[in-house]
């Protein structure tokens, strides 16, 4: 185990560090398009399939509800500090409120599978087993909607070198960014501590092939939150590609 998280920690520095090298794929022209061609056409990487979790950091915050109080690694205001020693599990049950975990800020460091799919040709759809949460990805622009649990995320491909297909030939490497608005509030760890409706949510998908032939997603993902965060809050997520779907088990959200 110690090996496998010395060999991703290198890669996801590796991702990192390209991603800074990294250009936007025509921002899209706004409407999710490369040279007439469609998101999904001009896409430079497939992160398309069954992808499950790998938790190799952050096990004791990220496999079990931490006991209130443990808010270790976290940038958080006083403010969220305060919101966090009030956490009471039962009171959010009570009011319906089981999904403040499973939200779009955090939902991607619950332990998990995820299945990615094209929606339409313009359209990301990400689905999850924890919580049984759907999000989507939209191209150029998203409809303007009430607050909720996933938001709205507005994508773009980020593409090696800066261009798009060889002509006549395969699509360069490349990544998918996504930026995420219009949450509903949510935690960004089980125990309480919070993120408010104003947070802005990076993230950064980038797929790695092994020479084995395993397939990693890295997701890299940056929270902003003026009221709860003193700076951005910056954590790496591990997936590994499965054969099929065989194991998919969504479940609901649940409290603790």
């Amino acid at each position: 185990m110690k090996s496998l998280e010395r060999h991703l920690t290198i890669r996801i520095w590796i991702v990192v560090v390209c991603l800074a090298s990294v250009a936007p794929l025509a921002a899209q022209r706004g409407q999710g398009r490369q040279g007439g061609a469609s998101a999904r056409a001009s896409a430079p990487v497939d992160l398309t399939g069954m992808w499950v979790s790998i938790v190799t950091e952050d096990w004791r915050w990220r496999m079990r509800t931490p006991p209130k109080g443990d808010y270790a690694s976290l940038p958080l205001t006083d403010a969220a500090v305060k919101a966090a020693d009030s956490w009471d599990p039962a009171r959010d049950a009570a009011a319906g409120e089981q999904c403040r975990p499973f939200g779009g800020a955090a939902i991607m460091r619950v332990p998990g599978r995820i299945r990615i799919s094209w929606n339409d040709d313009t359209t990301i759809k990400v689905e999850t087993e924890a919580g049984t949460q759907t999000r989507a990805f939209a191209f150029g622009s998203a409809q303007a909607a009430e607050p909720s649990w996933q938001g709205v995320s507005v994508a773009n491909w980020q593409v090696a070198g800066g261009g798009g297909r060889r002509s006549g030939g395969p699509p360069r490497g490349g990544s998918l960014r996504v930026v995420t608005t219009n949450l509903r509030p949510g935690y960004l760890r089980r125990n309480g501590v919070p993120y408010s409706a104003n947070a802005r949510v990076t993230e950064n998908y980038n797929r790695v092939n092994e020479p084995n032939g395993d397939s990693w997603l890295i997701v890299t993902t940056m929270v902003e939150d003026p009221q709860y965060l003193a700076q951005t809050f910056v954590t790496s997520s591990n997936f590994k590609k499965e054969a099929d779907g065989s194991k998919w088990a969504p479940a609901a959200c649940r409290v603790s």
